[in-house]
């Protein structure tokens, strides 16, 4: 006769996965996104002419990183799921990529003289 044998409670994996995130981590992510937006207001309002431009993505960049990586846990995540991440962030550059090539394409062929 076959062994029946007890059915798992499922706690085993979800307690494998589970993390317990300190509270601190949140308080010192929320300060530096603090920092970040008054650093972002200040160089605003800086006369850097290009450079705000590539100051203000960097910044936002630096922003974006920070709530993906604790608010959503990816930092706390498995490797499955940072691919499938990483994987999101390769198909929006591509997306990016491919819609700026066109509307540069298209810019220069409708401007006057060009």
């Amino acid at each position: 006769m076959a062994e029946h044998h007890a059915p798992h409670q499922g706690h085993e994996h979800s307690e494998a996965h589970a993390v317990h995130v300190p509270v601190y981590v949140y308080y010192w992510n929320f300060a530096a996104l603090m920092v970040l937006l008054v650093i972002t207001l200040v160089a605003a309002h800086l006369k850097l002419g290009e450079l705000n431009l590539t100051i203000a993505i960097t910044i936002a960049v630096i922003k974006a990183v920070l709530i993906v990586l604790f608010f959503m846990h990816l930092a706390y995540s498995t490797r499955l799921v940072r691919v499938f991440a990483g994987a999101a962030l390769f198909w929006l550059i591509i997306m990016f990529v491919l819609t700026l090539g066109d509307y540069f394409a298209r810019q220069s062929a409708t401007m006057p003289g060009g």
